[in-house]
Formats: structure tokens, sequence, C-alpha cells
């Protein structure tokens, strides 16, 4: 499994957003600008955010975007499911049920089930507000000799 530009950048988004929430609508431009993100990539990935009610957005002079509830309510792992589709390891995996003719003998499905559980639980453990609390404790290395 490896996590697109896509996922990265969107959640880049959002906790940009989430940081700056105070700010009203945020325009995508300054998103773009301070993440060092093309604007036009994160049109893209404004639409599937869109599509899922996980943006407010206001159009014309001081328009944005803002995230439609508190940073706490948005977990990475349902993030990166709108962006990147499944996060399962194995294709079999990907749609429910298991539609593979050799899922009820496979000796391997349940190694596949369990790196799919770890995975899942981890990233639904994590959610925006977690990753800008865990960025404010962390100020760079302190060595003292």
């Amino acid at each position: 499994m490896r996590i697109s530009t896509k996922g990265r950048y969107a959640l880049r988004m959002l906790v940009d957003l989430a940081e700056h929430q105070g700010s009203g609508y945020i325009a995508l431009k300054d998103v773009a600008e301070r993440q060092g993100i093309s604007k036009k990539y994160l049109e893209q990935i404004v639409a599937l955010l869109n599509k899922s009610d996980i943006l407010r957005t206001n159009r014309g002079y001081q328009g944005g975007y803002m995230l439609a509830q508190s940073p706490d309510k948005y977990t990475v792992g349902k993030i990166l499911k709108i962006t990147e589709g499944s996060l399962s390891p194995v294709a079999c995996l990907a749609e429910a049920p298991n539609t593979c003719i050799r899922s009820l003998e496979c000796k391997t499905l349940p190694v596949w089930e369990g790196l799919e559980k770890v995975i899942t639980d981890y990233l639904n453990g994590i959610t925006i507000q977690d990753i800008i609390d865990q960025s404010g404790e962390f100020s760079g290395y302190d060595y003292i000799i």
C-alpha cells in the first residue's frame, strides 16, 4: 500500500484549514502558497472532499474553504479513504464481501486481514486535531552537553 500525493496533500490542506479556522473562509491560493502545492492540484482534491461534505465553501469576495466540523471529527483514515479509495494491503480485501474465488481456502488471507485491521485502526485513531496538537509538542532537537 502506498499513499499517493492526493491523499498526503489532502491531509496537509485540511490541517492547514484547521490551523487557520479562526480566520474564516480560507482562499485556496493561500493554502497552496503555504503548503507549496499547486492550486490546480488542490482544486482536484477539493472536488473529492466536497462530495463528502468535509468542507464548507463560500464563493465570491472573502470566499474560500473551511472545515464543516471541528478538526477532532476528521480521522486520517476517513480522509485517506476518500482520496485513495481503498486502504487495503491486497486487492482481494478492497471490496466487501471478498469475491476472490480462493478466499475460503486461502491460508494467507488472515495475515492480510490482520494487516488491514492494524492499518485501519491506526489511521482511524488519529484526527486532524491530534496532528495539530502533536506538531506543537515538537520544537526541534534540543541537545544539552
